[in-house]
């Protein structure tokens, strides 16, 4: 019999999590990509429509230590970096880590929290390792924050603070089910009870290898004159507070080459730009009116830039 070929282990994840997260594959790859762009994700929706169920997902596809913290507000720095507790047997302190100390760390709700406790996040998410009580401690390799967040509007909520939202690499939100994704739901009763027989689609390392990969996409310097136009584009709009930033630039390239790498392409186009901006965007970028740029604000910004 002739040799058979393994399919691409993209396409594999992405779709056992398809069958998963039901109508909602841009959501989806959009997530991927993030964590093969080495970035934390943020997912900004209603209860209810699927947010933990997809971070859940991805973490046993790819086969990662998975932790869950749900947010409230009386919650403490502690509860999530871990404590030194006195052992009596051995005469000395002895540190319990925390939940952070996982490969994949979903912070649920993470907006119900009090700003300081959502600030024990940044040294965690920025340099990969936490300082307790004088002492720093690594986290595991890799380490992913999916955060979700319900909108600001709801009652309960704190906002996260403007150098909080720009860790993360991409924020999405999943919105209603289609009215075939939601009769299907209906008539299964769920797909949650679909996790614990999800299997790791990856061995060890090869995730690693994929990032590698990703990174290593072809960008033009055709490609950079244009995302270029694009960051500077948003630092001339005036209905912006603010442009974005160096590392938000950087971010918009290394996700647009995790976009064209789960497209199986070797190069990234101007259309991987527009597909990935909205995502890195629309959190970093205030209008003056206040709130956070919407799908219409990108898409106005993506026609100002003409091709070259």
């Amino acid at each position: 019999m002739p040799p058979t070929t393994r399919p691409s282990p993209v396409r594999e994840i992405l779709a056992a999590a398809n069958a998963v997260i039901l109508g909602k594959s841009t959501q989806t790859r959009l997530a991927l990509c993030c964590l093969l762009a080495r970035g934390h994700l943020l997912i900004e929706d209603l209860p209810g429509v699927g947010k933990t169920t997809l971070a859940h997902t991805l973490a046993r596809l790819l086969g990662f230590q998975f932790s869950r913290v749900q947010f409230t507000s009386d919650m403490l720095p502690a509860d999530i970096l871990g404590v030194s507790v006195f052992d009596r047997e051995q005469s000395s302190f002895r540190f319990l880590p925390g939940p952070v100390f996982a490969q994949v760390l979903l912070a649920d709700e993470i907006n119900r929290a009090t700003p300081k406790t959502q600030s024990a996040l940044l040294e965690a998410m920025e340099e990969g390792q936490v300082t307790t009580e004088g002492e720093t401690r690594p986290l595991p390799e890799p380490f992913f924050v999916i955060a979700t967040q319900n909108p600001s509007s709801q009652i309960g909520t704190f906002p996260l603070p403007e150098s909080q939202l720009d860790r993360f690499l991409l924020r999405i939100d999943l919105g209603y089910p289609d009215h075939d994704a939601e009769r299907s739901l209906l008539e299964s009763g769920g797909r949650r009870e679909q996790l614990p027989t999800l299997a790791a689609r990856l061995g060890a390392g090869e995730f690693a290898l994929l990032q590698r990969q990703a990174a290593a996409v072809h960008v033009s310097p055709a490609l950079l004159d244009y995302l270029q136009l694009l960051v500077e584009a948003t630092r001339k709009e005036q209905r912006f507070v603010h442009g974005l930033s160096p590392r938000a630039a950087l971010s918009l390239l290394a996700a647009a080459r995790a976009w064209a790498f789960t497209g199986g392409r070797a190069m990234v186009l101007p259309e991987d730009v527009q597909a990935v901006l909205p995502a890195v965007a629309r959190h970093r970028l205030r209008l003056v009116s206040g709130s956070h740029a919407d799908a219409e604000d990108i898409a106005l910004l993506i026609r100002s830039v003409p091709l070259a």
